[in-house]
């Protein structure tokens, strides 16, 4: 097996584990490694073909919260239309490289303000949720990722854990579906995308379960923070690899990305472990 579906097959199932235990972190672990290997264009339909599924299994496995959040979340999904015919245009135009750092630099705050538990309740939730929703489809069509500022959101907002889930899965099955069908209308569902999936197929049925059993056994809190710091430093590595080969910065002055987001992944770390748990 040549060394990048190696890789890939490694990933996805770390991703798959992450939301088997948290409800959301398949993308947001498996993108940021596998744009190593692939452009956005190969990635992302073979990701939104199995997100749909695994989506959808979120949802169901958290349908007794849906009665609770779906008036909440339904701007945000009505929101997701523009959103996503944007961002399928843009992946369909935008250079690869390009798009590649992209990716990184909008992921890169996402990840860093969550870990740093950064809270700010809204009032006009049902407003900001719209905009929420435009830009969510914009990334999500992009990058498959919508993980990170949807949780942010969430956790802002004071969603119990029943409700937080279910609110991520009938988002995310809405806008993977929404997606899945403007990448039908472009043509992106190519064989190159789709010979992908068998290898990560596998990785995604053994992950799952295993994610719910470790999230038994670990705080779930401890858990989701050593994610996003293995996150943030993937994003900066990628981000420094994206900057050379676009020629931007040369040499080794371009991991200092890396150097930035790692520093302050590592100060709000030590913020997390320091402070008192209730």
């Amino acid at each position: 097996m040549p060394p990048d579906f190696i890789a890939l097959v490694a990933i996805t199932f770390v991703g798959a584990t992450v939301n088997g235990a948290l409800g959301y972190g398949f993308s947001s672990l498996t993108v940021p490694v596998a744009l190593i290997f692939y452009t956005n264009r190969l990635l992302n339909p073979a990701l939104v073909v199995l997100e749909v599924f695994l989506n959808a299994h979120v949802l169901w496995t958290n349908r007794t919260g849906i009665a609770n959040v779906w008036r909440r979340v339904f701007p945000i999904i009505i929101g997701l239309l523009p959103g996503v015919a944007i961002g399928t245009y843009l992946l369909h135009s935008v250079h690869p490289g390009w798009m590649k750092l992209s990716t990184y630099a909008v992921l890169a705050p996402l990840i860093l303000v969550q870990a740093a538990g950064i809270r700010r309740p809204i009032r006009s939730e049902r407003a900001a949720g719209l905009a929420l929703g435009t830009g969510v489809g914009v990334l999500y069509s992009v990058t498959t990722i919508s993980g990170p500022p949807l949780a942010l959101m969430f956790n802002n907002q004071g969603y119990i854990k029943l409700d937080f889930r279910a609110g991520l899965g009938l988002v995310r099955l809405a806008e993977s579906s929404l997606t899945a069908a403007f990448y039908l209308a472009a043509g992106m569902f190519t064989f190159e995308s789709m010979r992908l999936i068998p290898y990560i197929l596998p990785s995604i049925a053994i992950g799952i379960p295993l994610g719910a059993y470790i999230i038994r056994h670990v705080p779930s809190e401890t858990f989701r923070r050593l994610c996003m710091s293995f996150d943030a430093w993937i994003v900066g590595y990628g981000m420094s690899r994206a900057l050379r080969e676009l020629h931007l910065v040369e040499g080794s002055a371009a991991y200092l990305s890396l150097a930035l987001i790692g520093g302050i992944d590592l100060i709000l770390l030590y913020r997390f472990f320091a402070k008192p748990k209730a």
